[in-house]
């Protein structure tokens, strides 16, 4: 990947609340050779990944599965829950199963929890909804949809608010259908890079990993930084923090691959997914 003006390493970083404890005390400086962070919304980075224009970053789980061809995945990272997520809502005037073949709005800034609520509507609620992609603002979406899809810190925000709706949390329902987590970004790497530069994914893994041990073993500094940033309550970040699940283990990779044999199933993917995971330069592949 150097065909670059900068032959520094990019690592992308997602723009929003649930990846600040891996990347808290992650320091660039601290790693073998130049790198630099690209800090962006989840769609942009996925498709600088997909375009190669990064050589490592957190994804989407669905951009994952489409590049999955030239991607491998660091073990034991994730951005997962187990039953709410608090931060992908279907916003909505009926109870989602009514609204099955209704009008929904789509937040344009990730592909995982646009395709989950897809498959949802259609395995679990036996419904064809029509779509249409929005910016993510909650007023502007409903103007014209039976529900609004909205993630991250725009669903954050838009939960606290007096609307009237009912919220339904994606991860809740995936839970409860499916009896897995899901799993909504995973880290990747360009296979490419992954085998010029073994030395520096070692370091890099480990310094992911320290900065995510050290960030769960102490939540302050995030609730603090979050309530400053973004408002709410220490209580509501204490809960956010503790409620998501960071690491990648067989339970997580189980349901990530059963969200892509629907995924692949419906023609919302290409390809079957191969989901590779790197290790000390060697790679393991993850059951069916």
């Amino acid at each position: 990947m150097n065909n670059r003006e900068n032959d520094d390493i990019l690592i992308g970083k997602i723009k929003y609340t649930n990846v600040w404890p891996v990347f808290h005390h992650f320091k660039t400086i601290d790693l073998p050779q130049p790198a630099s962070l690209v800090t962006e919304v989840p769609s942009l980075l996925n498709r600088k990944m997909l375009k190669g224009e990064l050589d490592l970053s957190p994804v989407s789980s669905f951009a994952f599965g489409y590049g999955s061809d030239r991607f491998i995945l660091l073990p034991d990272l994730s951005v997962s829950s187990d039953g709410p997520v608090n931060s992908i809502l279907l916003f909505s005037r009926k109870p989602p199963e009514e609204i099955k073949n209704g009008v929904i709005a789509l937040t344009n800034t990730s592909a995982t929890s646009v395709n989950l609520l897809k498959i949802i509507m259609e395995k679990a609620y036996g419904g064809q909804p029509t779509y249409w992609d929005s910016e993510p603002v909650l007023d502007t979406m409903m103007d014209q949809s039976d529900a609004a899809l909205l993630i991250g810190d725009h669903a954050i925000q838009a939960s606290w608010r007096d609307h009237g709706y009912i919220v339904t949390d994606l991860g809740e329902v995936w839970k409860q259908w499916t009896g897995y987590g899901m799993t909504f970004a995973v880290w990747a790497v360009q296979q490419s890079f992954a085998e010029s530069h073994p030395r520096f994914l070692s370091k890099v893994s480990e310094a992911f990993e320290e900065s995510k041990r050290r960030s769960l073993a102490d939540l302050n500094p995030l609730v603090d930084k979050a309530c400053r940033e973004i408002g709410g309550t220490t209580d509501y970040w204490h809960h956010y923090f503790n409620n998501l699940c960071y690491d990648f283990s067989e339970q997580r990779q189980s349901g990530l691959a059963l969200y892509f044999s629907y995924a692949y199933e419906m023609g919302l993917l290409p390809n079957k997914v191969d989901m590779n995971i790197w290790s000390d330069n060697t790679l393991t592949r993850v059951k069916e």
